[in-house]
C-alpha cells in the first residue's frame, strides 16, 4: 500500500535516496507534533504560568499530578471556557504574510467528589480522598498560515519530482502520489532515447521541458485538538502524605488542507496547483501517578510520572493537481497542453504512535495566608518516540526521531496574593527546543496573568495568557550537495487565549 500524505507536509525534511522508501516517509513528524506537553487546566492555573506540580487542592490536578486530589475537602464542580486568536508572520524571501484564526472552546470540564475522614476520632493516617473525573483539550492545531513571493524562487517544485521519480519505472510511477500526478500532467515525462538515439523500453529516468524560476506561494490551514478523559483518585496520609493515580484516556483529530502554487513565465507553462487533503483521528492511553509530600505547612513538595501515551491513529489523504500550459505543442507525445489535472485515490493508512514519558517535580512556598510561589520542571526525551504500522515500514522515521529530536527540560513559575477574598496571579512558562544540533530556536515561551474571587460556595477566575515560538517550514525538500535546498519559511507564532473558570464546592 502506498502512503503519500507527508510528501510535502511539515517543516523540516531531510532528502533519502530511494524514491520508495520516501512515499512512506514523514510520520516523524507526527511524533512530535501529537508529543509535545504545554501544561494546562483551569484559569488558576494557566495565570499561574502552568506550575502545578506540587499545588494541591485545583481541579486541574486530576490530569497532571493526582496526588493534589487528596487536599480536596469539598466536592467541586467547574467548566472553563475560553476564546483566543492565532497569529501567524510569515517571512519568505523576505517577504512578509500575516494571518489570524479565532478560536473558542470550553478546554476543560471537571469534577471531584471528596471524602475526607475529619474528627478528633479519626487517629488513623489515612485522611480520606477524593475521586476526580475531567474533559481537558491538551492541544489546538487551529491555525492557518502562508506565504507568497513575487521573487522567483531557486528551486521549483519540479526538482523535487524530478529526484523522486528517478530510478521508478515508468510503468509503476502513476501509483507514486504526487509524483505519479507530475508524470500524469506532463510535468515530468520520461527519457524514451538513450544518448545513442536508441529506444529505451519502460525508463527510469525523467526529464521536464520547464526550465525556469517560479514564483511561488502557499496556503496550509490545520484544525484539530488532543483532548484527554481523565480518571483520577488521589489520597492524604497524616495530611503529609498525598498520593495518587490516573488513567488518561486521549483522543485526536486533526485535519489539514494545502494549496501550493507555481507561477512562469516566458515558459510553456503558465502554472501549476497542487491542493492537498488530509484527515487524522487517533486514540490513545497514559497512566499518571504522582506524589506531594509536606516537610512542613509552608512548604509542598510533589513529583509527578506520566507514562508514553501509546496511540493508535487512521489517516486519509487525497491531492489534486491542475497544471495550465500555454498550448504548448509536445512533440514526443504528438499532443498540445492545455489545461491537465489530475487526481490521486483516497488512501486510506493506519499506524501506532508511542509518545515519550514525561518525569516532573515541583515545589510550592507558601507565604503566610498572603499567597505562594510555585515553580515546575519537567524533563522529556523526545527522541524515545516510536512508531510502527502494517501499512508501511516505518524504520526511516524511526531513525529521524532519533537523529532530529532530543531531551528537552520544560521551567514553569507562577505567583498568587492573596488578599481577602481576591487572588491576583503572574507566571511564566519555558518549553525546551525538542530538535538537537539545529540552529533554530523552536522554544516556547508564555507569559500569563489572571485574577479570581473566591466566595463560600462558589469561585471565579480569570487568565490571559500569550504563547510564542517559532517554525521552519519547509514545502518541499530537494537535496544538493547533501543539503536540502528546499524553499523553507520561517513562521512566528503568537497564541493569545483567554480563559474563564466557574466553579461550585457542594
Amino acid at each position: 500500500m502506498i502512503s503519500t500524505k507527508h510528501s510535502l507536509l511539515g517543516f523540516f525534511l531531510i532528502f533519502l535516496g530511494s524514491s520508495s522508501v520516501f512515499a512512506q516517509f514523514g510520520y516523524y513528524e507526527d511524533a512530535l507534533r501529537f508529543s509535545q506537553f504545554r501544561s494546562t487546566g483551569s484559569a488558576r492555573i494557566i495565570g499561574l504560568g502552568g506550575a502545578q506540580m506540587s499545588l494541591g487542592g485545583d481541579i486541574s490536578n486530576i490530569h497532571t499530578n493526582p496526588a493534589g486530589l487528596g487536599f480536596f475537602r469539598r466536592s467541586e464542580f467547574s467548566f472553563s471556557p475560553s476564546f483566543g486568536t492565532w497569529n501567524t508572520e510569515s517571512n519568505y524571501l523576505g517577504q512578509i504574510q500575516n494571518d489570524r484564526t479565532g478560536n473558542f472552546s470550553i478546554p476543560n470540564l471537571s469534577l471531584v467528589i471528596s471524602n475526607p475522614r475529619q474528627g478528633a476520632l479519626n487517629t488513623s493516617a489515612f485522611k480520606g480522598g477524593s475521586f476526580g473525573i475531567s474533559f481537558n483539550r491538551m492541544n489546538h492545531f487551529n491555525t492557518q498560515f502562508g506565504y507568497f513571493s513575487d521573487i522567483e524562487g531557486d528551486v521549483s517544485i519540479i526538482d523535487f519530482f524530478l529526484q523522486q521519480a528517478n530510478g521508478i519505472p515508468e510503468s509503476q510511477i502513476e501509483n507514486f502520489g504526487l509524483t505519479g500526478l507530475a508524470y500524469q500532467t506532463f510535468l515530468i515525462n520520461p527519457i524514451t532515447t538513450d544518448p545513442n538515439g536508441n529506444p529505451i523500453n519502460n525508463p527510469t529516468q525523467y526529464d521536464s521541458f520547464v526550465l525556469g524560476f517560479p514564483f511561488q506561494n502557499e496556503t496550509v490551514t490545520s484544525e484539530g485538538r488532543i483532548s484527554q478523559t481523565s480518571v483520577s483518585y488521589g489520597a492524604n496520609f497524616l495530611n503529609k502524605f498525598f498520593v495518587g493515580a490516573g488513567l488518561g484516556l486521549s483522543s485526536v483529530i486533526y485535519n489539514q488542507r494545502k494549496n501550493y502554487r507555481e507561477e512562469f513565465f516566458d515558459e510553456p507553462l503558465l502554472n501549476s496547483t497542487i491542493d492537498e487533503r488530509l484527515s487524522m483521528s487517533g486514540f490513545g492511553a497514559n497512566i499518571n501517578l504522582g506524589v506531594i509530600f509536606k516537610p512542613i505547612d509552608q512548604l509542598n513538595l510533589g513529583v509527578n510520572f506520566q507514562s508514553p501515551t501509546w496511540y493508535n491513529f487512521n489517516e486519509e489523504y487525497e491531492a489534486r493537481m491542475v497544471n495550465n500550459f500555454d498550448n504548448f505543442f509536445f512533440e514526443e507525445e504528438n499532443i498540445t497542453l492545455g489545461t491537465e489535472e489530475a487526481q490521486t485515490p483516497i488512501t486510506i493508512g493506519n499506524y501506532n504512535l508511542n509518545t515519550p514519558l514525561r518525569l516532573s517535580g515541583g515545589a510550592t512556598l507558601f507565604i503566610g495566608k498572603s499567597g505562594f510561589i510555585s515553580a515546575d520542571i519537567d524533563y522529556l526525551d523526545y527522541s524515545k518516540s516510536t512508531i510502527n504500522s502494517r501499512d508501511f515500514n516505518a524504520t526511516a522515521d524511526n531513525q529521524q526521531i532519533r537523529s532530529l529530536y532530543g531531551q528537552t527540560l520544560n521551567y514553569r513559575v507562577g505567583g498568587e496574593f492573596r488578599f481577602d477574598i481576591w487572588r491576583l496571579r503572574g507566571g511564566y512558562g519555558f518549553y525546551g527546543d525538542p530538535f538537537v544540533n539545529s540552529n533554530f530556536d523552536r522554544s516556547t515561551q508564555q507569559f500569563s496573568g489572571g485574577f479570581g474571587v473566591r466566595l463560600k460556595a462558589m469561585y471565579f477566575d480569570f487568565a490571559l495568557s500569550s504563547t510564542n515560538f517559532r517554525q521552519l517550514y519547509n514545502s518541499f525538500p530537494v537535496e544538493e550537495g547533501g543539503f536540502n535546498i528546499g524553499p523553507f519559511t520561517e513562521i512566528r507564532n503568537n497564541i493569545t487565549t483567554g480563559t474563564m473558570t466557574f466553579g461550585f464546592n457542594f
